[in-house]
């Protein structure tokens, strides 16, 4: 008889943030890409489609940090509040990055024609679940 040795809590946080990832990229057809990143920049999980976008997930990941983190700057200078949602639009697809508290950005690649209206519900509805797992 072998015994299983317990998770520890990062596995739990880690399996918890790659099905959470897993959902969302299933929910609509054309999201490409869906990376978790800190902050910082440091990518803490993705989940992709096989596509023949070629990517390298950790620079995007720290590039849409990095460009949410100085859109959120600018809104605050503004007295604008809170940044809760980038949207970019390219000829050849979508990049959303969402604030998921102070710890994580959510950013969702996506094909030309997704549907705006979706992926912006889809990422105000996630962000609660997603601080509470970053937490």
């Amino acid at each position: 008889m072998t015994s299983l040795e317990p998770y520890s809590s990062d596995d739990v946080k880690r399996r918890k943030r790659s099905d959470f990832l897993s959902k969302i990229i299933k929910s609509e057809s054309g999201i490409k890409k869906v990376i978790l990143v800190e902050r910082t920049g440091l990518t803490i999980a993705s989940v992709y489609k096989f596509s023949y976008i070629p990517a390298d997930v950790d620079s995007i990941g720290a590039t849409a940090s990095k460009v949410f983190s100085a859109c959120e700057k600018q809104g605050k200078n503004l007295e604008l509040g809170d940044l809760e949602l980038m949207t970019s639009e390219f000829t050849g697809g979508k990049i959303f990055a969402s604030s998921c508290g102070p710890k994580g950005v959510l950013t969702l690649i996506s094909g030309p024609d997704i549907n705006t209206s979706s992926i912006r519900l889809k990422l105000k509805s996630s962000r609660d679940e997603l601080k509470e797992i970053l937490d």
